[in-house]
């Protein structure tokens, strides 16, 4: 048997979802009049579809009581944690690839006789309790010599060759 906050919550769940169903349906003056409820201002001059999507937001935002300002600081406090620039991608300075690993990512390299691990990081890439900057850093410190870091741990994968003009 449901409890009465179980009861409630699950009351308060199907309203959301009949508010917002019920925007998907609506027309362009009912929308306006919704949106002059909701926000109590006219509303922007763009798609229905965006309409619907942030009056439906708003609908949950009253109803579980997070205001925008309070989601904005949220993920404004979880971004700068992640060290992720405005666009949410990695604030390391220099060139990103569009291929680089993800951070956490652990690369695993057997090299004579023994086994080297590396983790990637926000800054870079940890080895050993060091931080480097590149995988052929790491590489040459293993090795002793230049290696391109990105084949000795297996992420290179060679172009297929060009073929020759006759």
């Amino acid at each position: 048997m449901l409890d009465a906050t179980t009861r409630q919550e699950t009351q308060k769940r199907k309203t959301i979802l009949n508010r917002v169903s019920a925007l998907e349906r609506m027309n362009g003056p009912e929308l306006r009049e919704q949106w002059l409820v909701l926000f109590g201002s006219e509303p922007p001059a763009c798609r229905t579809t965006v309409l619907v999507r942030r009056m439906a937001h708003r609908i949950q935002e009253l109803a579980y009581g997070a205001t925008f300002e309070e989601v904005k600081r949220r993920i404004e406090e979880r971004r700068q944690s992640l060290g992720l620039n405005e666009l949410g991608l990695s604030a390391r300075s220099g060139k990103q690839r569009k291929d680089a690993p993800v951070v956490g990512t652990r690369f695993v390299r057997e090299w004579d006789g023994q086994r080297w691990e590396v983790t990637v990081t926000h800054d870079g890439y940890e080895f050993r309790g060091k931080t480097y900057r590149s995988l052929s850093a790491i590489a040459k410190a293993i090795t002793g010599t230049h290696w391109n870091g990105r084949a000795f741990f297996g992420l290179y994968r060679p172009r297929p060759a060009r073929k020759e003009r006759s």
